[in-house]
């Protein structure tokens, strides 16, 4: 790629398939701020709302394990097309028959299998960034991916249902949800099916492909610094998902705000990270991937995470008060994003294995961040759930002291685009 095919660190020839996360989610993300108030409201308990979640994150913390490497077997775009019906599919029976039923194993059931298919279809893409782009140009592109991951599931996912709840109720809002993950699947189906992607492993003997999904397992036992980021990716998202359990019940339930307010305020959180995505990717250039994790990641979202408690606590059911937490939590999560770079640098004869190991990470965020919100709300309550995010994150920068990251020297764009990346 030349030069003039990046803006701003984004690769101008995978224009459509960014706009594509975005919409699908989008789409994704409509549930993300209310669904477990929802689930409460039908008369079900905080646990078994929270439960709901937990699976679901289970399920895409699975499917993001397998995804760098099914997509690499497979080729990404053919893996992406798999997630986006399989949302579809899975979406339409949770409705139909999960929540318009009230049948709680039916939830668990649908809901958990849908969260298979989001993972398989954005990690694919992100596979896709790592096959074709020059690798001291990965953490720019990457930080343009979360840009556009945050668009989609937290600014359009949280402020159009505080717009769209009054109108047509929250199953309406639901049903609307498919609408966009289609158009999402579809434009990415239609502006990717072209790009030349590494297909060297697309053919290999069943064996060989079982051999090589195998090593996105053994992999973190094999390579010590993958395993330091793996727990260090995990730990990065734990308050984004988190939050979006606990805080309806602090800020609705206790301090007084309505639905649309909470909504609001979880959208300016996205909004801020589509810029400190993109700036923290560049920036992770020239801080250091490894620093800027430690300083303003682990430690910017220890104090951010305590802030978003308290402060409203303190503040009451003061609106503007509440956005200063969530713009913190806005501009510090986003520093965690060279680890993108971080993973297939420290395996690059395993590009899809590292991915595979990255995805996992980011899933089981999903999955943690709920089972830690589902056990401790019993006994220690939102205040619990928070100072346990607030612990894990300065554990991860303890681990950033001991992870060893040989990180390639940036170079311009237009003698990036003279390196000749291996290909394995």
């Amino acid at each position: 790629m030349q030069s003039n095919e990046y803006w701003f660190g984004l690769p101008k020839k995978l224009l459509w398939g960014f706009v594509a996360i975005a919409i699908f989610m989008a789409g994704d993300g409509f549930e993300m701020a209310f669904l477990s108030k929802h689930i409460t409201d039908m008369g079900f308990t905080p646990a078994q709302s929270a439960l709901v979640f937990t699976l679901y994150g289970f399920a895409a913390a699975l499917a993001a394990w397998a995804s760098g490497v099914v997509a690499e077997l497979i080729t990404p775009q053919r893996a992406m097309t798999i997630g986006f019906i399989l949302w579809i599919i899975m979406h339409a029976l949770f409705m139909s028959m999960g929540l318009g039923m009230r049948n709680y194993p039916l939830m668990l059931l649908f809901y958990g299998i849908r969260g298979l298919a989001y993972p398989l279809f954005i990690y694919s893409f992100m596979l896709m960034l790592v096959q074709v782009l020059p690798r001291p140009n990965l953490a720019a592109a990457t930080g343009w991916f979360w840009a556009m991951y945050s668009v989609g599931i937290g600014v359009v996912g949280s402020y159009l249902p505080s717009l769209t709840i009054p109108v047509f109720g929250e199953t309406g809002t639901l049903w609307f949800a498919i609408v966009w993950v289609a158009c999402g699947g579809l434009l990415a189906y239609f502006s990717l099916r072209n790009v030349p992607v590494d297909r060297s492993r697309v053919n290999l003997p069943l064996r060989d492909k079982m051999t090589e999904l195998s090593r996105a397992g053994t992999i973190l036992f094999t390579n010590r610094d993958i395993f330091y980021a793996c727990l260090i990716r995990i730990i990065n998202t734990l308050s984004l998902f988190g939050f979006a359990i606990v805080m309806p019940l602090l800020f609705v339930d206790r301090l007084g705000f309505s639905i649309s307010e909470w909504l609001q305020i979880w959208a300016v959180f996205f909004f801020v990270t589509i810029f400190t995505n993109i700036f923290w990717g560049i920036a992770g250039e020239y801080i250091g991937w490894i620093r800027q994790v430690r300083w303003f990641g682990c430690l910017g979202m220890a104090i951010s995470s305590l802030t978003f408690y308290y402060l409203p606590v303190y503040a009451g059911h003061n609106f503007a008060v509440a956005l200063i937490p969530a713009v913190m939590l806005g501009i510090f999560v986003a520093a965690f994003v060279p680890m993108t770079a971080v993973f297939p640098t420290l395996e690059p004869h395993h590009k899809g294995a590292a991915v595979s190991i990255y995805n996992l990470s980011a899933g089981m965020s999903n999955f943690v961040a709920p089972a830690i919100a589902s056990a401790l709300l019993p006994f220690f309550d939102i205040v619990g759930v928070v100072w346990a995010y607030t612990g894990l994150y300065i554990f991860a920068g303890v681990l950033t002291f001991i992870i060893k990251v040989p990180q390639p020297k940036r170079v311009p764009q237009n003698r990036a685009a003279k390196e000749v990346e291996q290909r394995v």
